[in-house]
Order: C-alpha cells, then sequence, then structure tokens
C-alpha cells in the first residue's frame, strides 16, 4: 500500500470520527466500545450483535479535575475527566475539553468532539480520538 492510500485508509476508517457501538438484537442493550457477544445474553447474542453509531450527546454523570498529570499530559493540567452518560444509555469515560475546569457540572449536557491525539510511529498517521465538550 503506497503512502497516500495508507492515510485515505486511516481516514476511511469506520470507527474514525465516530462514536461506533454495538446494540444486541436480543435484549437491546447498547455497549462502547462494541463488543462481539452481549454480555447480559451470551451465546444468544452470538451473530445478533449489530454495530451503531452513537450519537455521542449525553450528560455528565461524575467528574474529578486532574492536577497531577502524567508526563505525557502535564501540559493539558489540570483537566477534567468525566463519566457521560450517552443518550443510547452506555457510560463513556472522556476528557471535556473547551472551557475552564470551575465550569464543568454534574447534569450538564455535553457531546463528542474528536481531536489529534498524536502521531502513530515514523510513518507520521495522525491518531483522532474523543473528547468532549459542553453544550
Amino acid at each position: 500500500m503506497i503512502m497516500g492510500q495508507l492515510s485515505r485508509f486511516w481516514r476511511e476508517s469506520e470507527h474514525r470520527y465516530r462514536l461506533m457501538g454495538t446494540r444486541c438484537e436480543n435484549c437491546g442493550r447498547v455497549y462502547f466500545p462494541p463488543r462481539e457477544v452481549c454480555p447480559t445474553c451470551h451465546r444468544e447474542s452470538i451473530g445478533k450483535m449489530k454495530d451503531l453509531e452513537l450519537s455521542g450527546e449525553g450528560v455528565i454523570e461524575s467528574f474529578t479535575i486532574v492536577h497531577e498529570a502524567p508526563p505525557r499530559f502535564s501540559r493539558q493540567k489540570p483537566y477534567v475527566l468525566a463519566l457521560i452518560k450517552t443518550e443510547e444509555g452506555p457510560m463513556i469515560t472522556g476528557q471535556i475539553v473547551d472551557c475552564d475546569p470551575s465550569e464543568v457540572e454534574i447534569g450538564k449536557r455535553v457531546h463528542a468532539v474528536f481531536r489529534r491525539m498524536g502521531e502513530d510511529g515514523d510513518t507520521g498517521v495522525i491518531v483522532y480520538g474523543y473528547k468532549f465538550a459542553l453544550d
């Protein structure tokens, strides 16, 4: 695969720039990250787990402000990590960005945003990940 094709492959990957989960067609539960087998239905769910794009909308259920960070994140401190209850049901841990930590409160609505996380190895392929911003 030549370099142009490689970068296009990563940009167009199904899970890039989208929050992809799965829904069990047996019991209706939604999971993030995606699962092959439903932890509730077990064997009855085999072959019944369907991809589901999550809206990225949710509510802050709990959060913490990180003041002492690992070296990789030291330039971002203080930063907020939160538990987000998504509209579809799954709870997602994510960083709250684009606000002062004092603005974050339990019950506030948020939406997913995708941000550059770094580069992958010597190839320079840019890696993106999800975070959340206040509505």
